[in-house]
């Protein structure tokens, strides 16, 4: 997260901020994504629709015709496979209009590239490259493959060491829904709960969840885990209690929430 950015106050009388008046939630993501905590000075950074839809208090829905709104002026652009986005002006406020080759700033930003999706680095060096003196001299120049980031080589060197692919994680769907056995389970285990309502809770606490907090391996085991950890309603059928081992880090609050409640 970077501690401080500059916003211009240009961008309420510039041609973006003209086309955008009168439409409050296209100025508001434009603001948001100039200040936001995922932000870079590149201007490349990851950051999913959800992001913007919770942090905006926008919701799916608006944010993704802000978004579509911005994209159309112009203001940025958006990758969907690899939920980055690319705010087409922020290195000039950010970094500066050009830069020097003897810049000590050239080889940070030749680092940043490594770490942006191959389309949206293009696109960066496309506008910025022979400002930045990015495009010279550089082994970015005409790449003879796709260009990995540092985790992507880790990732590769760990998968050969075991001999198979490790597991990816992932974020839950904003439309999830219990599958009708694990739907089944949870009546069967805990006749005591509301089960219904758990869902819902079960499903804004975890599209809520920022960053890495958000990704899990097994989303019917954090389901089940959920459900075990819920409060019941006063006075129903307790669940019957039976031999349990208790895993490493069940029941904390950072991944389950306590009593089931965010």
């Amino acid at each position: 997260m970077r501690d401080y950015g500059v916003v211009s106050p240009k961008f309420w009388t510039g041609s973006t901020g003209k086309a955008l008046r009168g439409d409050m939630p296209a100025q508001l993501l434009a603001m948001y994504l100039m200040t936001s905590p995922h932000s870079s000075m590149t201007g490349v950074f990851y950051c999913p629709l959800m992001y913007m839809a919770h942090e905006t208090g926008l919701g799916i829905e608006g944010a993704s015709k802000a978004l579509a709104r911005l994209i159309e002026e112009g203001f940025c652009e958006y990758e969907e496979a690899s939920e980055h986005v690319f705010v087409i002006q922020m290195a000039r406020f950010q970094i500066a209009d050009a830069l020097k080759p003897s810049d000590r700033r050239v080889d940070g930003l030749k680092k940043d590239l490594m770490k942006m999706p191959n389309g949206l680095m293009a696109r960066f060096l496309e506008v910025y490259g022979a400002a930045y003196c990015l495009n010279t001299d550089s082994p970015l120049e005409a790449p003879s493959k796709p260009l990995r980031s540092q985790e992507q080589e880790q990732e590769q060197e760990q998968e050969q060491e075991i001999g198979s692919p490790r597991k990816r994680g992932s974020r839950l769907s904003a439309g999830w829904q219990p599958t009708p056995d694990e739907l089944r389970w949870a009546r069967d285990a805990r006749p005591d709960l509301d089960v219904n309502a758990e869902i819902e809770r079960f499903r804004d606490y975890w599209i809520a969840k920022p960053g890495k907090d958000g990704v899990k391996l097994d989303w019917s085991a954090t389901w089940r885990n959920w459900v075990r950890n819920a409060r019941g309603i006063p006075g129903a059928a307790a669940p019957r209690p039976g031999p349990r081992r208790k895993q490493l880090g069940e029941g904390s609050s950072t991944d389950y929430g306590l009593g089931g409640a965010p």
